[in-house]
């Protein structure tokens, strides 16, 4: 049974210190390679949250005495890792605040393999982290009601609405708490659109290739691109189009030819190509493309998630100066403004004895001075929309905050199983200059039924 006990007192007191409260990336942990997978507070709550506190912490000293209580944690990190480092570092500040023990095992990208398991079986886990899809969904039947406490202790003011808006849908209650978020769009070399006097990032399809061509004109290659993710990029234009609900309607039943927007949508990638807008040897094997960005100094952009930014940088020994904007709109099309988006989630157990404390551990590690820290040492996106992105992430939580329905990876592409490795086949050949028309495109994938 879900533990409802929620201490008026505490409570209050987190509610308050939420108010006075503000302020080496990884990938996803379904994430490879391969095959990988809203608004924040209103201006008002902003004006209402001090400007020189943003040191403080949700749990502040005092707020609740746990002298008692030992929560064990499985984590999706690695101790060494710069996330695990902050939580280890967030941990012994909570028990210094509290008196409460937080006992981290570190399970690992693998934790998917074993939490289900762990917890039908009731081992002692009060915490754990994956995936939010994956918890939403996989794991409901064993996750703790967060609705009342959230709601007590004001998280829509220091989260991303659009994940809360999806896990609730998902599992029927909020299920999780938002540890690290993921945004897909086009990264871009800041320094190369500056040299082109390129003022302001294209917002629609046109505006795109305006700048593509602007760009060659300057003896820049505009976009890199990676077989690994040919099919995100695709599946991202293909979604401008027609929208992700009608692509997971063909991927699971067919019928490509019968919906005029994929032959629209493909003749644009061919004629994209065609154009010379992609970089040399795109599609290249992952990461080759991508690295140029940072190795050459002359392949403007690339279409993945963020953190692409870190790889490019690690990979190439290079400090790109990085900015991403959100996938363009295609004139007439379904959906003009929707980003990819994930997040690497915290989750309360069912059966935790100790749901209160566990939750406070919970906010004190993603909002505040936890979460700015985690932002920094591990270059991603803050979980707290409040804190302040690093440089290499510029764009991100601007991106996320137009998003109110996250798109999925590769928009519906993903949905048949069995298809999707066919599909992304095609996908690539399309980007190879393989089919003459739209129209041969839609063809091919039709032939795979």
């Amino acid at each position: 049974m879900k533990k409802k006990i929620v201490s008026v007192l505490l409570t209050a007191v987190m509610a308050a210190s939420l108010l006075a409260g503000c302020g080496n990336s990884s990938k996803p942990a379904e994430s490879t390679p391969a095959e990988t997978p809203a608004p924040a507070a209103t201006e008002e709550a902003k004006e209402e949250t001090p400007a020189d506190t943003t040191a403080e912490t949700t749990a502040d000293a005092g707020a609740a005495d746990y002298s008692d209580v030992t929560l064990t944690f499985w984590s999706m990190w690695n101790s060494t890792e710069p996330q695990g480092k902050v939580i280890q570092e967030a941990a012994d500040a909570f028990k210094e605040q509290t008196g409460a023990t937080v006992n981290i095992e570190w399970k690992g990208r693998d934790i998917n393999t074993i939490i289900a398991t762990a917890l039908e079986s009731g081992e002692k886990i009060d915490i754990f982290e994956d995936d939010y899809s994956r918890i939403a969904k996989t794991y409901v039947d064993y996750c703790y009601d967060l609705t009342e406490m959230a709601k007590a202790a004001n998280y829509d003011a220091q989260s991303f609405k659009c994940f809360n808006d999806v896990a609730t849908e998902w599992a029927g209650f909020l299920c999780c708490v938002t540890e690290q978020p993921q945004v897909g769009g086009v990264f871009y070399n800041k320094d190369i659109f500056d040299d082109c006097g390129i003022t302001s990032v294209p917002a629609t399809w046109d505006e795109f290739l305006t700048a593509c061509q602007t760009m060659v004109d300057k003896g820049y290659q505009p976009l890199a691109l990676d077989s690994a993710y040919a099919d995100f990029t695709f599946g991202y234009h293909l979604d401008r189009v027609i929208g992700q609900d009608a692509i997971t309607d063909l991927a699971l039943n067919g019928g490509w030819g019968e919906n005029k927007g994929v032959a629209e949508a493909a003749q644009q990638i061919i004629d994209f190509v065609k154009a010379g807008y992609l970089a040399d040897g795109a599609p290249d094997e992952y990461p080759s493309s991508q690295n140029k960005i940072g190795l050459t100094g002359k392949v403007a952009m690339v279409v993945c998630a963020n953190y692409v930014a870190a790889e490019v940088n690690n990979n190439s020994g290079t400090e790109v100066n990085w900015g991403m904007f959100n996938y363009p709109a295609v004139e007439g099309g379904a959906d003009p403004s929707n980003a990819y988006a994930g997040a690497n989630s915290l989750a309360i157990s069912s059966y935790s004895e100790n749901p209160q404390a566990a939750f406070d551990f919970l906010m004190l590690l993603t909002s505040g001075e936890f979460d700015q820290k985690m932002a920094d040492a591990a270059s991603q996106i803050p979980a707290d929309p409040r804190n302040t992105a690093p440089a290499i992430m510029n764009g991100t939580i601007e991106a996320l905050q137009a998003t109110d329905s996250p798109l999925t990876w590769n928009m519906g592409l993903n949905e048949n199983a069995d298809l999707k490795a066919n599909f992304k086949d095609i996908i690539i050949g399309l980007f190879e200059g393989k089919y003459a028309t739209g129209e041969d495109f839609a063809a091919a994938m039709d032939a795979l039924y």
